[in-house]
């Protein structure tokens, strides 16, 4: 069946699938829906995204399989806000997560937030996570909502980081218990995890929704031998693994990852469920490019995580779905994490409540070749980069970036009295307009003044209304347990004797 016609069906059907959940579902076999998130997975950090030395066979087949979106973003240049756009389509400022959430922050995602899990559960998916959360502070504080919270039967996962290091975590908890010590590697217990819950756990008779967030390539970084020997000893030694370079670690942590993904296609494909299960791969944020592991790429892109220029939000963004998906496709349409939840719930016939606030349109037009059908621009704000503050808007083939007046705070994660402060009394007065198609340097504005004044008009509309949203949160202190936890691991390697 054609796509168009496939999802004329999806319309016709919508009220039976509102009222009706258990019917709709026998009438139309309604899809699996599957996201895999990267950490800190760059634009230019996949062979199959130009790469010309990191090796990512399953991906790159599934790229030439399926869809390849050249203009793919993340909802936030970091990590916990990122996450909160993907899962709420809603800009995460409007959420309230400012910056990334370190453990026992104050700043979660709060209950009344409504998730695509939480759509999806209630209108009869089966739904799991697993991997990275890191939209609380701590899982296994039931003063914060939880995975349960927000629609998924079942967790298994890290607050953040998996510590202390990819190596034998620790910190694992699955459905609000600790787990303990493990052994193996993250990516292949996260994969395991999805596996054992595909098989053992989930009511076969329902449709699923699987969140699998990989902890790859984000630091402390730790990879099998197996995959850092593919690589010639390149730079300084890793300070999270001694025995091999850095640029080995980075780039073995990728193939790790990508086997580990590979394995979970291929058991997909065993047990019958890849046909109907559409899969979507991207990552939150653009590299992190740090002293230690300098090795993401952005593909050429202008500045890199924490940043709203492309190379901190422009992403690897992948998806296939073969009942549906009949040949490979490159789309140059420019989506976002927040049009995830609305295009998942096209997908799935879920309505969306009309008072949700979304931010994110439906992009599932572009898989059928016609423009996506937005009422707002895509939009980021970030307070907490190590250049200046930034806001940015795209709308086609043209980015605004606005400068907040007054400068920016130290790089920091969290939220604090003074970075509130900063954010609730924040005023964009700078612009640059660029055009795309020609690069992120050149500010044409002068150029096209009238492109320009619409932008402005739509990127302060846009931020008033996420600043009538945005709650603040009580102050809190450092240390944190996790800061701790890296640093003892840290000292522990360099006191090891060489």
């Amino acid at each position: 069946m054609p796509f168009s016609h496939l999802l004329r069906s999806f319309v016709l059907l919508l009220p039976g699938i509102l009222f009706f959940p258990n019917l709709a579902q026998a009438e139309l076999n309604r899809p699996n829906l599957i996201i895999v998130l990267c950490d800190d997975l760059g634009n230019g950090d996949l062979a199959c995204y130009g790469n010309k030395v990191v090796k990512t066979p399953h991906l790159d087949q599934f790229a030439a399989e399926g869809v390849k979106f050249t203009r793919c973003y993340a909802a936030a240049p970091n990590c916990s806000p990122a996450r909160t756009g993907l899962m709420t389509g809603r800009t995460p400022y409007r959420a309230g997560i400012h910056n990334w959430i370190p453990y026992d922050s104050p700043m979660h995602v709060r209950k009344d937030e409504i998730t695509l899990a939480t759509l999806l559960h209630d209108s009869g998916y089966q739904t799991c996570h697993v991997g990275k959360w890191h939209l609380n502070g701590n899982l296994t504080d039931t003063r914060y909502p939880q995975p349960k919270d927000h629609g998924f039967d079942w967790s298994f996962g890290t607050q953040n980081n998996a510590l202390p290091c990819h190596k034998d975590p620790v910190n694992f908890v699955r459905n609000g218990k600790e787990v303990g010590p493990l052994k193996g590697y993250a990516a292949d217990l996260v994969t395991d995890e999805a596996i054992y819950w595909l098989d053992e756990q989930r009511d076969k008779a329902a449709p699923f929704f699987m969140y699998v967030a990989y902890h790859e390539p984000h630091e402390p970084i730790a990879s099998d031998p197996k995959y850092t020997e593919l690589y010639e000893p390149q730079g300084k030694p890793s300070i999270y693994d001694p025995e091999v370079t850095s640029f080995q670690a980075h780039h073995g942590n990728l193939t790790q990852m990508d086997a580990a993904f590979g394995r979970l296609l291929e058991h997909l494909d065993q047990r019958g469920l890849r046909h109907n299960t559409l899969i979507f791969f991207t990552s939150d944020n653009g590299p992190a490019i740090t002293n230690a592991h300098p090795h993401g790429s952005t593909g050429g892109l202008r500045d890199k995580k924490g940043s709203v220029y492309e190379g901190g939000i422009r992403v690897p963004g992948m998806a296939q779905w073969p009942q549906s998906f009949k040949r490979p496709q490159v789309i140059d349409t420019p989506i976002s994490g927040v049009d995830v939840l609305p295009t998942f719930c096209q997908i799935a016939g879920v309505a969306v409540p009309r008072s949700l606030e979304l931010d994110g349109a439906s992009f599932l037009a572009a898989f059928d070749e016609r423009p996506v059908r937005r009422t707002k621009p895509l939009y980021w704000q970030f307070h907490g980069a190590r250049g200046d503050d930034h806001v940015a808007v795209i709308d086609g083939n043209w980015k605004l970036v606005g400068r907040f007046e007054g400068g920016s705070l130290p790089p920091h994660g969290d939220i604090f009295k003074e970075h509130q402060q900063r954010i609730q009394n924040a005023e964009i007065t700078q612009f640059q307009l660029f055009d795309l198609t020609v690069d992120e340097i050149t500010d044409v504005q002068s150029n096209y003044p009238i492109m320009a004044r619409q932008l402005i008009n739509k990127m302060q509309h846009t931020f008033e209304s996420v600043q009538a949203d945005n709650p603040s949160w009580p102050a809190w202190e450092w240390p944190r347990k996790e800061g701790l936890q890296i640093r003892a691991y840290v000292e522990s390697l360099k006191a090891q004797p060489k």
